[in-house]
């Protein structure tokens, strides 16, 4: 298993994607800081002579959590897309290339071939996911100066970044799942479209707590139990903005973090979701003729 983890960690890093990736990361991050530098040095001078009155300070925790909930939003876009990507193909890439006969003709089983992809691309997933979380609040809280930083505890970002990992490791077992029935480009189109119709359903949810519809918020959380990826993100913003039983939350983060806070169950869910899908992964692996 440990021999396929390790292949398959080599392989996702001589791809081209992976290289192109980490270039628009590059590019984003720095991106990112050339506004978050403009913003903290514009905001420097606010209210008259530089006094800063109680209206300016709630104005500055707005524009400051919103700005940094907008790296954090494309961050989990750009790691998602990764995850999928990487992981749609495979084992539907083996298949058509006709790689996996030379595997299966060597002592491991098919248990071992899922197991050993799905650990290579987790690891090198959640390494990718914590650098860019991190790099993103160093920005935020380094570059923006003293106008825009927040008051995030480390202990806040250790809790909100375990959450954050979880995303991708859904993703992976997903993708790796149907990966051993699909092709690579049905694969990829139906993990983007539930993808897609998961943060879809969680701003019905948010604007369902909003106006108190109780039942946009099940189409939420119906959502969620089926697809538990934009839960995660929410509950990673409500950890990190500390703004979970905030009537403000809304008012604090914006529609970047949640006004209803996914329970910490949803996050075990998760979890146990995603541990589930990579043994029907194996299941199904095992039953595909090859």
């Amino acid at each position: 298993m440990w021999t396929i983890s390790k292949l398959t960690f080599k392989e996702i890093i001589s791809k081209r994607i992976f290289l192109i990736t980490i270039i628009m990361t590059l590019v984003f991050l720095a991106l990112y800081g050339t506004a978050i530098y403009f913003a903290g040095k514009e905001g420097t001078q606010v209210g008259p002579n530089g006094v800063q009155g109680t209206e300016t300070i709630l104005v500055q925790q707005f524009i400051s959590s919103q700005l940094l909930g907008v790296g954090l939003y494309f961050s989990s876009f750009i790691t998602a897309l990764l995850a999928i990507l990487s992981s749609v193909s495979a084992i539907s890439g083996e298949v058509s290339s006709h790689q996996i006969d030379t595997w299966l003709m060597r002592p491991i089983s098919r248990a071992q071939f899922v197991w050993g992809k799905f650990v290579g691309l987790a690891l090198i997933m959640i390494a990718y996911a914590v650098v860019l979380f991190f790099s993103i609040i160093l920005l935020h809280q380094g570059i923006g100066k003293e106008w825009m930083e927040l008051d995030i505890q480390p202990m806040q970002m250790i809790k909100a970044v375990s959450v954050f990992v979880i995303q991708p490791f859904v993703l992976i077992a997903f993708g790796l799942l149907l990966s051993t029935r699909m092709t690579t480009l049905n694969a990829g189109i139906v993990s983007i479209v539930l993808y897609g119709a998961a943060f879809i359903g969680g701003f019905i949810e948010q604007f369902g707590a909003l106006i108190e519809k109780a039942a946009l918020v099940n189409i939420g959380v119906i959502t969620s139990l089926i697809f538990p990826i934009d839960s995660m993100y929410r509950k990673m913003t409500m950890i990190l903005f500390d703004s979970i039983d905030n009537p403000l939350s809304l008012a604090q983060g914006g529609m970047f973090t949640s006004v209803s806070n996914p329970s910490n169950v949803m996050v075990w869910y998760a979890v146990v979701y995603g541990i589930v899908v990579v043994f029907l992964s194996i299941y199904s692996f095992k039953k595909r003729d090859v």
